[in-house]
């Protein structure tokens, strides 16, 4: 189970340490993956925005390889037995919990150290996000779930609060505890991006997945570097330009990475030059990409029967789950 936030366009971190990563895990596993577009609903507010990036989300994975005859991929607020589980589990969830999420509690140390009021700006939706993703991973009965070490606190939160349901109703329905995985994070750190921190939208410095060719070439002569002169050594494991291509080229590259680490180290070999060779990698390892994600955002391609079959998968699935949890706990009616 893997959800994917729409709050921006794709772009090379995402590629790299989310999806990739997550469609190895496919051919491992039974897989549910999900645009969750409810939880972008915590920042994003422009409706066109929202819809576009929803469908930016999912075209990308799709583009990246994703096989929906394979995989359950759907878009959340199309599957709405999650939102009737999310209010039971609500009530088996203790307040106190809630408090020590560490987005609520970034948040609030954010505006003690501002001088605001600690609660400041802080909506319920981001105070209660810990319990909604616990719903999208219980309602799916998910075994695993691939996360970040930064993120490992939504999975350990689903598991206690299936417990608490466990506890109380385990006599007549009991939740599956989820357990997390980390990916392979062998490839190296996360990749950096146009002013060396960390590749993120929250950092307004991200190389999009299918900007046209001039465009991407441009970003990546943006890429920050040192002043050390062409003939100098250099150390490529420093270099920002460098560890986009070691960790971004695909196997079919992996020659190109090698000879170019070697003549960095030997010197003789500019940023500038290195820079014509990651635009090259990122352009031939993109271009198939792009050619797919344009054409499944064209209106009425493949991409809407995918997500239109992907939800009533997903929504057999849950409403299964949701009839056991709703007459485990005394609720009259049928789910659906």
């Amino acid at each position: 189970m893997t959800g994917i936030k729409p709050t921006g366009e794709p772009h090379l971190g995402n590629l790299v340490g989310a999806i990739r990563p997550a469609l190895t895990l496919t051919e491992e596993y039974d897989s549910v993956y999900f645009i969750a577009d409810y939880h972008a609903l915590t920042s994003v507010r422009d409706p066109q925005e929202l819809r576009q990036y929803t469908r930016s989300v999912a075209a990308t994975w799709l583009a990246a390889g994703l096989d929906p005859k394979r995989t359950t991929f759907y878009v959340q607020s199309d599957v709405p037995e999650i939102f009737e589980l999310n209010w039971m589990l609500s009530c088996m969830t203790a307040k106190g919990l809630m408090n020590r999420a560490h987005a609520y509690k970034a948040a609030r140390d954010k505006n003690v150290e501002a001088g605001e009021d600690p609660d400041a700006g802080v909506n319920m939706g981001l105070y209660n996000y810990p319990i909604l993703m616990a719903v999208d991973i219980l309602i799916m009965e998910s075994d695993v779930v691939p996360v970040g070490r930064d993120q490992l606190q939504h999975v350990e939160y689903a598991a206690d609060i299936a417990g608490s349901f466990n506890h109380v109703y385990g006599k007549n329905y009991t939740f599956k505890v989820p357990e997390a995985i980390v990916p392979d994070e062998s490839r190296g750190q996360a990749l950096p991006g146009l002013d060396g921190r960390k590749m993120s939208k929250s950092y307004d410095n991200t190389i999009p997945l299918f900007l046209p060719e001039k465009k991407l070439l441009k970003l990546v002569r943006r890429i920050p570097t040192d002043s050390t002169p062409v003939e100098d050594t250099k150390n490529p494991d420093t270099s920002a330009p460098f560890q986009i291509l070691e960790q971004f080229a695909s196997d079919d590259h992996a020659s190109v990475v090698a000879d170019t680490r070697k003549r960095l180290e030997a010197g003789g070999m500019g940023w500038g030059e290195l820079k014509n060779v990651l635009f090259e990698v990122l352009n031939a390892e993109l271009a198939p990409l792009r050619e797919r994600y344009e054409a499944l955002m064209e209106p009425g391609s493949e991409l809407d029967t995918v997500l239109a079959e992907g939800a009533q998968k997903a929504r057999d699935r849950a409403g299964r789950v949701l009839s056991q949890a709703r007459e485990a706990i005394g609720l009259t009616g049928v789910a659906r």
